[in-house]
Formats: structure tokens, C-alpha cells, sequence
């Protein structure tokens, strides 16, 4: 039997990234995660990795191997995209002031430690500007690495949301293609179309939906089904936020059923914070269907101590495991090929 690739995850979450590693094959050695939550859900579903509860700053090489001797094939992960996002730029080319930026040096720092066989990162559009991404790319290049760094719309490759992602492959001294597109694209409808209403389902996650005013419950029945908008309200329902600011366009919206859902965010189970609403009941969508848009199954556990927001929060910020093991599908077969010519 032909031994498993071995990775290690820095900025894990709640393991979306994992996930899709082992479905590809992948031994996750070990994965370092500082957030209580993301932890503890981390480790729920995945008991068997070695976590690193700790800032990644104070991570050395001796936790992340635990006395394993050998070569670690994949050092992958998503470091905070907070400061580099669109909102938060506010379309400028600079990235919002955000301490969290510069941890990109510290997935250098590991790299550097365990100089794995390949490298894999995830990150949101606008990142690609910033100088300290351009110093890591830099850095593999240094280090012998042949370095692929393309934008992917992830619904171009089996997940049913548009979520554009900047992707950097780097094999140590060989290339990691991106993987092919899907022939066919995933919808709402396919992703959780299938669900029962939240009222007759028992899964907490669908059950439990956003509780709304009687005001706003009107404005919601008034937004059509399948793809409406908020430009269908009457003039007595509009908002005056609304009226004022031309941004924001998708706040109150239906998400369409046969196209891929918008992205899904951490403010996903409230319909004023984007496209969110369901296509056909009158309410946002759960967090069992946004973990679904994620490509999470339906068993997977969330730890919800902390409330319906802090889920959805990451879940959102969570890489979707059916994207990430179709990038790793590629990276093993990269590093089978490097290994026997």
C-alpha cells in the first residue's frame, strides 16, 4: 500500500481545509488553530490531528511534528483574509489596518522551518496587492520553489456559491497545475433544495432561523421569489440607509435557485447583510444550508456554545472542503509524479 502524503494546516478554523485533505488522501499531521471555537470544532470533527491550540507566532517546528521524523509533503493553510477583503479595503488597492496582515510572514516562518515538498494557500482577491503577499511569493521562489498563483471562482470547480479565491500552488522544485474546471456547475437548488423546512427538521443547524420584526418580515414577503430584489419594495418600504448609499445593492435579496449561491459570509443568516434570503420561504437562510453552500455535510459538527453568530462567522470563513480537495487531488498527484519521474 502506497503510504499516505503527509500535511500540515496552519490557521485551520474549523477544518473546511482538512476535510478536503483527507478526502484526498492526506495524512494531517498536525494543525494549528488560536480561536477557541473554530478549535473545539476542529477537533470534534477531526480527533485524530494533533492541534496546536496557540498563536501561530509562538509555533515552532518541535509542536507541529511532535517527534515524527520524515518529510512533510504539504504545508497548507488560510491566513486571516480579514484586512485584505474588498469591504473592508473599501475598493482601495491598500488593505485595511488589521494586526492579522502580517501573519502571512508566519506561514513563511514554517515553511522556512519544515521546507515542505509543497505548499498550498488560500486567500480573498486584493491580497495579491499587498507587498507582504509579494514578499512571500518572493520567499519560495528563494527557496527552490516553482511558485502558481492564480484567482479561482470557486463555482467553476464544484462548489455552488461565486466565491473568488487567490490561489498559490508552489511544488519545491517541480510545478502544481490548478485543477481542471467542473463540466457542470452547482446550484442552490442542488446544495439544499432537499431539506425539509426548518419547523419539521430536527438538525439544530436548520432548525433555529433568524427571528425578524414585523416590519422587516413584510419587507421580506415583498422581495419576489427566486432571484428578487429589494427594488420591488413600494416607496413607504424603503429604507432610508438604503436610499442614501449606492452600495450594497444585494441586502434583502433572493438567492436564484439554479445558479450558485452569492458568497457566503459570516453575516450569511441575516438578510440585511447580502443576497441571503431563501428563494422561496420568507427568511434568511439556516446554518445547516449555509454549511451545505459550503460543501460541509450535513453531519458535520459545529460547536455552537457561543451562539448562532459565531457559527455562521465560521462558516464563512471556512475554504470549502470540495474545493479544497480538488486543489489537493492535484497537489498529490504533483508530488507522486516529482517522486517517481
Amino acid at each position: 500500500m502506497r503510504k499516505k502524503p503527509r500535511a500540515i494546516e496552519l490557521f485551520a478554523g474549523c477544518g473546511g481545509l482538512t476535510t478536503g485533505l483527507k478526502c484526498a488522501g492526506f495524512k494531517v499531521v498536525s494543525a494549528v488553530e488560536i480561536d477557541d471555537l473554530a478549535a473545539s470544532t476542529y477537533k470534534a470533527n477531526h480527533p485524530e490531528v494533533q492541534l496546536v491550540k496557540s498563536d501561530i507566532r509562538t509555533v515552532g517546528a518541535a509542536e507541529l511534528l511532535r517527534g515524527k521524523t520524515g518529510t512533510v509533503d504539504l504545508v497548507a493553510g488560510c491566513p486571516p483574509c480579514q484586512g485584505f477583503s474588498r469591504v473592508r479595503r473599501k475598493n482601495r488597492n491598500q488593505a485595511a489596518p488589521d494586526p492579522r496582515n502580517d501573519l502571512i510572514a508566519e506561514f513563511t516562518r514554517i515553511v522556512e522551518l519544515l521546507e515542505p515538498r509543497a505548499v498550498f494557500m488560500e486567500n480573498v482577491p486584493g491580497i495579491e496587492k499587498d507587498r507582504r503577499f509579494k514578499l512571500f511569493l518572493d520567499r519560495l521562489q528563494a527557496l527552490g520553489y516553482q511558485v502558481n498563483s492564480q484567482p479561482l471562482d470557486l463555482a467553476e470547480y464544484g462548489v455552488p456559491q461565486w466565491r473568488t479565491r487567490v490561489v498559490v500552488l508552489a511544488g519545491k522544485g517541480f510545478h502544481i497545475p490548478m485543477p481542471s474546471l467542473c463540466r457542470k456547475q452547482r446550484t442552490v437548488r442542488g446544495a439544499i433544495g432537499s431539506l425539509p423546512s426548518p419547523s419539521r427538521c430536527r438538525n439544530r443547524l436548520h432548525r433555529q432561523i433568524t427571528l425578524y420584526s414585523r416590519e422587516t418580515l413584510e419587507r421580506i414577503r415583498a422581495v419576489p421569489k427566486n432571484g428578487g430584489s429589494r427594488h420591488s419594495w413600494s416607496e413607504e418600504m424603503r429604507l432610508t440607509c438604503h436610499t442614501e448609499c449606492d452600495g450594497f445593492k444585494d441586502v434583502y435579496g433572493r438567492m436564484w435557485w439554479d445558479e450558485p449561491a452569492p458568497t457566503i459570509t459570516g453575516g450569511c443568516i441575516n438578510a440585511s447583510k447580502g443576497r441571503f434570503l431563501h428563494p422561496a420561504q420568507n427568511r434568511a437562510i439556516t446554518l445547516l444550508e449555509a454549511a451545505l453552500l459550503q460543501t460541509f455535510g450535513r453531519r458535520y459538527y459545529f460547536d455552537q456554545h457561543r451562539g448562532r453568530y459565531a457559527v455562521a462567522e465560521m462558516i464563512g470563513n471556512a475554504l470549502p472542503p470540495r474545493f479544497a480537495e480538488r486543489v489537493a487531488r492535484c497537489i498529490a498527484r504533483a508530488l507522486e509524479k516529482n517522486e517517481h519521474g
